[in-house]
């Protein structure tokens, strides 16, 4: 018989997703069948599934976490925000509109539907659901159209545990406050909290939770600190763009020093992840122009908006130092967006992401991409050939697997080095641009095209492999262990029943 537990949070940021992901990995390790679950997610970094649907990646994670293949129905409306009143609407992995929040919230019935149903394939085909809300269940303004917190435990009759944050204190008074503010129906749905993210020694904590507890008793309310779970140091993706990662980093220098260009809608930074991992290399973000010019590498990433993140690096100056900087040599390298902005000129005739009609790019590469009124959402497996660059040296016959998600195509004179004929990766003198999110998730190629550099720099090849695929299953068995040892797993069991 199928069980659920939601994981609600006094407010974003306070770690739903990382206990959910943790859940999930713990109850896949004793032998259940899990899924995640999101109804509503508002974020950037997306990604596509088997069926080529898109889905937030904090599910790709928990997905993960529970060894299941991602899958769109564990996220069915994704929000992707245009600008801070309009977003890109996401249904069931395929774009629907563009919406400002008063036209979304009026849709309230029919996306309640829409997420009742998909949390119904969860419910005919796993042991467990692990539902993650979002923001705070107390945000009493939009409990009438709510289906991401009490709305969506109410659908599908969900017991929640309450989640808090300690590092930024008063968590005692944002635990109460949130249960306070909630009608009495969604009150006695909470089960449980947690107190996340402690530092420091957790006996002096023991009164106030006792305080708290009682109160609650006295106000007829069951329900019991489920742990104190300690802050931990993991490498796990993060799914806010506000992450503290994004941040530059000049102090740090390795033997390869990358610097990834943060714009405004800057999308899939989960791109840069696994790059973080490899010991040689110093990733910083940049965002100042005056933080440009001591690198070997500068990445241009995705971007929800890539005209307009475009027109923006010309305003501040960025546009014209990475151009100079190409010149004189270090290695430009564009991703999906960062990819479209290397070419001559990017046209966006429906205005499908901008108000401009046209822009020119960087002109590094000759291409020219049309933003079309078609998503191109897939998987994808290429094995890379007709490698000219030094570069990419020695990547002729690898298999690189991403996927790809972008409005434009690209089109130009230039060799695409895989078998197919549009063109997704092209590599010219010292820059290289793809379509394929997560290349450096491969990594074979990964591991020669760093070396490449460091032959450049005068640097011996570095010969140890790396697989962010294991490495990303330790860290989740890292938090699973976490969990058991500071939170009461068997009283989480009951509560689901």
């Amino acid at each position: 018989m199928h069980k659920k537990v939601m994981i609600q949070g006094t407010g974003s940021s306070v770690g739903k997703s990382i206990i959910t992901a943790g859940l999930c990995r713990i109850f896949a390790q004793d032998g259940y069948r899990v899924s995640p679950f999101k109804s509503q997610n508002m974020a950037l970094n997306s990604f596509v599934d088997i069926d080529g649907l898109e889905m937030g990646r904090a599910q790709v994670v928990q997905a993960e976490a529970a060894k299941e293949l991602p899958r769109a129905f564990m996220n069915p409306i994704l929000l992707k925000p245009n600008s801070d009143n309009n977003s890109q609407i996401i249904i069931e992995g395929v774009p629907a509109k563009n919406m400002n929040a008063v036209d979304y919230f009026s849709n309230s019935v029919k996306l309640k539907e829409i997420a009742k149903r998909n949390y119904k394939i969860i419910e005919d085909n796993f042991d467990i659901g692990v539902l993650e809300g979002g923001g705070s269940p107390a945000e009493i303004n939009l409990r009438q159209w709510d289906l991401v917190n009490m709305g969506m435990a109410e659908l599908i009759d969900a017991p929640v545990i309450l989640v808090g944050n300690i590092e930024t204190g008063g968590v005692f008074a944002s635990l109460y406050g949130n249960i306070a503010l909630l009608d009495e129906n969604d009150r006695k749905r909470i089960k449980g909290v947690i107190i996340n993210k402690f530092r420091g020694d957790v006996e002096l904590l023991k009164p106030g939770i006792k305080m708290f507890e009682d109160r609650l008793q006295g106000e007829g309310l069951d329900i019991k600190v489920l742990g104190v779970v300690p802050y931990i140091n993991l490498n796990i993706e993060e799914e806010d763009v506000l992450a503290k990662k994004l941040t530059t980093n000049t102090n740090e220098k390795k033997d390869i020093n990358i610097s990834v260009i943060r714009t405004n809608k800057m999308s899939n930074y989960t791109d840069f992840d696994a790059l973080s991992q490899y010991p040689d290399v110093a990733l910083n973000y940049v965002y100042d122009v005056k933080e440009l010019g001591n690198e070997d590498i500068i990445i241009l990433p995705g971007s929800k908006n890539t005209i307009t993140d475009l027109e923006m690096l010309k305003a501040n100056g960025i546009f014209d130092k990475i151009k100079e900087l190409h010149s004189k040599g270090t290695t430009v390298v564009g991703i999906c967006g960062g990819f479209q902005m290397l070419g001559k000129e990017i046209f966006d005739p429906h205005h499908i992401e901008s108000n401009f009609e046209k822009t020119a790019g960087f002109g590094i590469l000759d291409t020219v991409t049309t933003m079309e009124k078609v998503k191109y959402t897939h998987q994808v497996e290429k094995t890379l050939s007709k490698i000219e660059s030094p570069l990419l040296e020695g990547c002729n016959g690898l298999v690189v697997k991403g996927y790809e998600i972008h409005q434009g195509v690209t089109k130009g004179n230039e060799i695409n080095l895989t078998t197919e004929d549009n063109l997704i990766f092209i590599a010219k003198e010292n820059s290289f641009g793809t379509y394929i999110h997560g290349i450096f998730d491969n990594g074979e190629f990964t591991r020669k095209f760093l070396n490449n550099i460091r032959r450049r720099k005068g640097l011996a090849p570095i010969d140890e492999s790396f697989s962010f695929t294991d490495f990303k299953e330790r860290e989740y068995d890292k938090l699973a262990n976490h969990l058991r040892t500071n939170l009461n797993i068997e009283e989480i069991y009951k509560i689901l029943g």
